[in-house]
């Protein structure tokens, strides 16, 4: 939903009307997993993709048509045996299953607001009928925050019970009915400390991919917004210590240490590794890495913890420039997370 937040933002403070088409199951090859989605205006304004290119076309039409009364809510089914997949080239071998709707005002408030303040919910939409009502769960205070279906204490348990176990959004069974369960977590964040160029780069990559981005830096001279082409979510002309110290560390962050003072980057090293962070990486070449550890070990650190850090950060991708520095550290980043989330999947 987030790769899609800022076009529904901009229209439904205008007023425009836009249909919501999310991929609700797919199989196979298919390129966009449960959860993808892209709106549309009846005047054929697009946010977002359901295939990378394969069926946005046929999908389009149908919510033009949805938007026109020319059709209701429902799911439409694309594969490599349906001839009109074929016509859109969905020729890959795969199959999604997209559901189609247009969402209520009172509905899009709550969750553009939700998306604003960073709180996890999910958002229900039983399959019966077309699947025109949906439910808005906030999985933080378990109760429904928009919307409404059948059996609402059902639908908050069902909500929060998948919340808490799923890696990502599916088709569920909510009081024995089949139902969407789309899944709008807290943002993954990219805590990135040292404001130089390379982090220049790599608020420009995340953001991009759906991080949120940190940027701490003592060094008001570094810690200048004007510098970023893309501006990070927080900028902040702070000693990392004194930051980490009254902000939590999650399994959704991701913390890259890039100023090479022992200062800064260790005093920041030593709040994540006593947190669960899903990934810490430092600049540094291995003969910097190896002091980095030897100072960790003074510090009383095991060998497990200094482990977790990984040095050099990045991929072995022979980067130079400092965008092809970014895009390694981030590759590694995507790395850590889609690994780890596939082995608790399994």
């Amino acid at each position: 939903m987030r790769d899609i937040e800022a076009a529904a933002r901009r229209w439904h403070a205008a007023g425009t009307r836009f249909a919501l088409a999310r991929v609700v199951a797919a199989w196979g090859s298919a390129p966009r997993r449960p959860g993808g989605a892209m709106a549309v205006t009846a005047d054929l304004q697009v946010a977002g993709s359901l295939s990378g290119g394969c069926i946005e076309a046929a999908v389009i039409e149908e919510a033009v048509r949805l938007l026109a009364g020319e059709r209701g809510p429902g799911r439409l089914e694309y594969g490599i045996e349906d001839e009109r997949a074929w016509s859109v080239g969905l020729s890959c071998g795969g199959k999604l299953s997209v559901h189609l709707a247009e969402l209520g005002r009172d509905l899009w408030e709550a969750i553009l607001d939700g998306l604003e303040r960073q709180r996890p919910a999910v958002l229900l939409t039983p399959m019966r009928g077309g699947g025109a009502s949906h439910a808005l769960i906030d999985v933080g205070e378990r109760h429904v925050r928009a919307g409404g279906v059948g059996g609402a204490a059902d639908a908050v348990r069902a909500a929060c019970e998948f919340a808490a176990a799923a890696q990502e959004s599916a088709l569920i069974a909510v009081s024995g009915e089949e139902t969407f369960a789309h899944l709008l977590p807290r943002p993954d964040e990219l805590l990135i400390v040292g404001a130089g160029h390379v982090a220049v780069h790599l608020v420009g990559f995340a953001r991009e991919l759906g991080f949120r981005t940190v940027v701490i830096d003592p060094r008001r001279v570094f810690a200048a917004r004007e510098r970023f082409a893309v501006e990070p979510d927080e900028l902040l002309a702070e000693w990392p210590d004194r930051v980490l110290g009254r902000r939590p560390v999650t399994g959704n962050t991701y913390a890259v240490l890039l100023t090479h003072d022992p200062k800064i980057d260790d005093a920041a090293l030593r709040h994540l590794l006593a947190g669960p962070a899903a990934y810490v990486g430092a600049l540094g070449s291995s003969r910097t890495h190896a002091r980095r550890r030897a100072r960790l070990r003074d510090a009383g650190f095991d060998p497990a913890a200094i482990d977790r850090v990984r040095g050099p950060a990045g991929l072995a991708i022979g980067a130079v420039t400092p965008a092809e520095i970014a895009l390694a550290i981030l590759a590694q980043v995507i790395e850590a997370k889609r690994l780890t989330r596939a082995a608790a999947g399994a």
